[in-house]
C-alpha cells in the first residue's frame, strides 16, 4: 500500500478499508492545525491508486465501504472523483460506499447534478471540518470561509443525498467566546442534516 505522510481516519469509520487518495492539505491556513504542516498536498496517482485497489481485493474482496484518505480528497474535480469512483467499482465489486475528507471549500466548485452523480457512483459520507458555525470563531481559526458558505454548500449535500458529519471543536473561540460560538454553531447545524457532529 501507498501511504505517505499523516494516515488517519475517523473512530466512526473504523471497519472502513482505507487507501490513500491524495496526502496533505489543499489550503493549510487554518491557525490551529499542524496536522499537515509539512506535508505538500499530492493527490496518488491514478497508477497507486490501481495497485492499492488490487492488494485490498486479495485480502479483502468483498469490502463494502472504503475510506479514502488525505485531508481533503473531495478538494479533487468532479472527473477525477469520477474516475476513481468507478476504479473502486472495478475492483471492489461488492463496494457500497466510499468515504473521505472534504472541506467546505472542495463542495463550492461542483454543481449539485455532479454531486448527485457522485452519490450515485458510491461517494456518500463525507468529514467536514467546519469546526465551528460562528463566523468570528471561523474568521479567529483562519477557515477561510463564513457560516453562510457552510450552509449553502451544505445544503447542496442534502440535495444530492450525500451524508456528512461534521466536526466541531470545543474551546476554538477563545476565552469568553465559548457560549456564542456553541449557540451559533448549534442554530446553523440545526438548519442543515448532518449525519452527526
Amino acid at each position: 500500500m501507498h501511504f505517505t505522510g499523516r494516515t488517519w481516519r475517523p473512530p466512526y469509520e473504523a471497519h472502513s478499508v482505507i487507501i490513500q487518495a491524495a496526502s496533505g492539505c489543499t489550503y493549510k491556513k487554518c491557525r490551529f492545525c499542524s496536522l499537515y504542516k509539512d506535508e505538500c498536498f499530492r493527490m496518488s496517482p491514478m497508477e497507486e491508486f490501481e495497485e492499492d485497489l488490487a492488494e485490498i481485493k486479495s485480502y479483502q474482496p468483498y469490502a463494502r465501504r472504503i475510506f479514502w484518505t488525505g485531508a481533503n480528497p473531495f478538494a479533487m474535480s468532479y472527473e477525477n472523483l469520477k474516475l476513481r469512483a468507478l476504479t473502486v467499482r472495478d475492483y471492489l465489486i461488492k463496494c457500497q460506499t466510499m468515504a473521505m475528507f472534504a472541506s467546505i471549500r472542495d463542495i463550492r466548485d461542483k454543481e449539485v447534478w455532479q454531486l448527485k452523480k457522485l452519490r450515485a457512483m458510491g461517494i456518500n459520507g463525507l468529514t467536514i471540518g467546519t469546526e465551528s458555525g460562528d463566523d468570528g470563531t471561523l474568521a479567529l481559526a483562519g477557515k477561510g470561509y463564513t457560516a453562510a458558505d457552510i450552509l449553502e454548500q451544505c445544503r447542496k449535500l442534502d440535495e444530492a443525498g450525500i451524508e456528512y458529519y461534521f466536526v466541531y471543536m470545543t474551546g476554538l473561540a477563545g476565552k469568553g467566546r465559548g457560549y456564542w460560538n456553541a449557540v451559533n454553531s448549534a442554530k446553523l447545524f440545526s438548519r442543515l442534516n448532518p449525519y452527526f457532529d
